[in-house]
């Protein structure tokens, strides 16, 4: 089989797992009760197909962008607005110029969050307690309470966390700082696989326009850090300095334990990047030691608090795939595109734009960390700064979409 026909395949087979996860998340949206009219234990009087309001903006949205999309694939629309689209899809600023833009959108986006940094934490997430009660302690886990243990097992983000509060006399100053980055690196890794610089900041307007981001841009008890890190890790296969992407996916893992869910993804990433095999090779085996040390600390440390966490349910696995929809209601734009983004990152793909099916994986992979971490605890809760990451995959994915032409590989 020829390398062509084995890069489709697996691009329609990236496809059909991303749709597939996207497509019962905004199942579950249309039909709220559906999932859990078939899971819950206890029998209740709820119409499975009674549809939300959502179902007319989500079936008019998809079919009106796939049908403009399609029309302008096949170079059906009129030629003025054709003309149009072409000159905005070949259209490039210089480097610059992009760099005089990104520094303007973060010098304003900075002066509009500043003064979040001085609001009381306590007056806007009880969780925050939580949060003081381990730095107290810190780094000790000899506490009562398996939630303020829990805490003091994300290393990385403890120390962070101290060190905000204790040299900066500010504990949401590293968040906020992390939250920044975010907005580089989301920039940086979508100009990085478009090699377009116009790519870039449009990912960052779309990241900056999400609710869900900057109502926890600033929150030091949901703080950004393990996003960070894992961009990071993303970043850094495309660059010479490779050898960090596995360092700051453990990272990552250390600052919030459920990044781990993502590991799979960074794997078909590493795969699809357009590095040589040698590097390939060693990233796969660096990132099969980082598991293994990750899961031997876990092992190791399950006294202290994943003992008395870890329980198995499959119904709670699907019910996860709600945490989504319920999340993604505080932002509407990705309801409405998540479906034709999807489809039109497939085309992307299949034209030679082999990692915007990495995007594609990232987007279901996202999502899919929710019904995961809750098929194995009740612990956790599915809050909507978790679909933090896949608010960046999409505004990749959105950059993507203005990437250069490139032709079938």
């Amino acid at each position: 089989m020829s390398e062509t026909r084995v890069s489709k395949t697996i691009t329609n087979v990236a496809f059909l797992i991303s749709i597939g996860i996207i497509g019962i998340s905004i199942i579950s949206v249309i039909f709220p009760a559906l999932i859990i009219s078939q899971t819950y234990e206890f029998s209740l009087d709820l119409n499975p197909f009674e549809t939300s309001p959502w179902i007319l903006p989500i079936f008019f949205s998809t079919v009106s962008l796939l049908v403009f999309g399609f029309l302008h694939y096949k170079k059906k629309l009129p030629f003025v607005l054709s003309n149009i689209i072409n000159l905005i899809l070949n259209f490039e600023i210089s480097k610059n110029v992009s760099i005089i833009l990104g520094l303007s959108i973060l010098i304003i986006y900075i002066g509009l969050s500043f003064p979040e940094l001085f609001v009381d934490e306590t007056e806007q997430w009880p969780d925050f307690y939580v949060l003081e009660a381990s730095l107290d302690i810190w780094p000790s886990t000899d506490h009562l309470s398996v939630y303020v243990k829990e805490q003091n097992t994300r290393y990385v983000r403890m120390i962070l966390l101290d060190f905000s509060q204790e040299f900066f006399q500010n504990i949401k100053l590293l968040p906020f700082v992390a939250s920044v980055f975010t907005v580089i690196f989301t920039a940086l890794i979508t100009i990085q696989i478009s090699k377009k610089r116009l790519a870039g900041i449009i990912a960052m307007l779309v990241l900056l326009s999400s609710i869900t981001f900057t109502d926890f841009d600033t929150i030091a008890v949901y703080e950004n850090f393990w996003v960070l890190f894992y961009l990071i890790s993303l970043y850094s296969i495309n660059t010479r300095w490779w050898h960090a992407s596995p360092v700051n996916f453990i990272l990552s893992i250390f600052t919030k334990a459920f990044i781990a869910t993502y590991f799979w993804m960074n794997f078909f990433y590493i795969y699809r990047a357009t590095i040589p095999t040698k590097t390939k090779l060693f990233l796969f085996a660096s990132y099969g030691l980082v598991l293994g040390i990750t899961y031997w600390i876990f092992e190791n440390g399950r006294s202290i608090i994943y003992d008395d966490i870890i329980q198995y349910d499959f119904n709670d696995f699907l019910d996860g795939f709600t945490g989504w929809g319920n999340s993604m209601q505080l932002d509407p734009f990705a309801l409405l595109i998540i479906l034709p983004l999807t489809v039109m990152l497939f085309f992307k793909s299949r034209s030679g734009l082999k990692q915007a099916d990495s995007i594609m994986i990232l987007l279901a992979g996202s999502i899919l960390a929710g019904p995961l971490i809750s098929f194995v605890t009740d612990f956790y809760f599915i809050l909507p700064y978790r679909f933090i990451p896949f608010i960046i995959f999409m505004a990749i994915g959105v950059g993507l979409l203005f990437s250069k032409k490139t032709s079938p590989d």
